[in-house]
């Protein structure tokens, strides 16, 4: 099953994102420990179209357990940086 995650920066974060970033991409790199694969993922941005304020991800997982999981274990998480997370799960539509 597909799983997007949707997380929303708190204001103010952009700072603490950037000093967590080198840790946030190293904890991408390998996932099998949670048993998800990352299909996509990327910074969402401002209307500035440079200034990141959040993520987003596209998660292939067993179940929403893994994803959360996976979510929680994130640097970024830990750091704070996000105010607002959202997983949602969705069905793949072939054609």
């Amino acid at each position: 099953m597909l799983f997007a995650i949707h997380a929303i920066d708190r204001t103010g974060a952009l700072p603490t994102r950037l000093a967590n970033y080198d840790a946030h991409k190293a904890f991408l790199s390998d996932t099998s420990r949670f048993g998800v694969k990352i299909v996509m993922s990327g910074p969402l941005v401002a209307d500035d179209g440079a200034t990141m304020i959040g993520s987003l991800f596209l998660i292939e997982s067993p179940s929403r357990a893994e994803v959360e999981a996976f979510n929680r274990a994130d640097p970024f998480a830990a750091a704070g940086i996000w105010e607002k997370v959202t997983i949602t799960g969705f069905l793949r539509r072939q054609g």
